[in-house]
C-alpha cells in the first residue's frame, strides 16, 4: 500500500503544488534577522525584521513566484577601523516568506531599525460559470 499524499489525492486535483511551496517554507531555517509577523486587521498581516544598522539602500524586497524574498547587504566599511571587540552583526541574510494567493504587498517602510513589510489579503469576487456540453 502506497502513502497518499495531498499532491496525489484524487479528489484535489491541482493541488501538487501546494507541497511544494511547503518544502520552500521549510528551507532557510536561519534565525537572522530575528523577525515578527503580526496580524493587523481581519485581512492584514505585518511582517517585521530586526535590521539595525540596515540602510534603505541595503535592503531589497522582490515577490518571485509568489515568494516574498527579502535581503540586506550592508556596504563594507572603511578598511581603516580597528575592532577591538565586533558584536553587532553586519553579515549579510536572505529571508523568504511564502505568501498564498491572494496575498499582496502593500508596503514597507524602515523605522528604527524595524522593517515593517504589511501585507493584505484580498477576496477575490465569487464567479460562477456555466460549461457548456457540446456533443462528440
Amino acid at each position: 500500500m502506497t502513502k497518499m499524499t495531498l499532491g496525489t489525492h484524487p479528489y484535489l486535483l491541482g493541488f501538487d503544488q501546494l507541497e511544494r511551496l511547503a518544502e520552500r517554507a521549510a528551507k532557510g531555517a536561519d534565525a537572522y534577522p530575528p523577525y515578527n509577523i503580526e496580524q493587523s486587521g481581519a485581512d492584514g498581516f505585518r511582517i517585521t525584521l530586526a535590521v539595525a544598522g540596515f540602510a534603505e539602500a541595503d535592503l531589497s524586497l522582490t515577490i518571485e513566484d509568489r515568494q516574498l524574498i527579502i535581503r540586506g547587504r550592508q556596504s563594507e566599511a572603511a578598511e581603516d577601523r580597528v575592532f577591538l571587540h565586533r558584536g553587532i552583526a553586519a553579515r549579510a541574510f536572505q529571508r523568504s516568506f511564502v505568501l498564498a494567493e491572494g496575498i499582496e504587498v502593500e508596503g514597507a517602510a524602515l523605522e528604527n531599525g524595524l522593517l515593517h513589510v504589511d501585507l493584505r489579503r484580498i477576496t477575490p469576487q465569487s464567479v460562477v460559470r456555466t460549461i457548456p456540453i457540446s456533443r462528440t
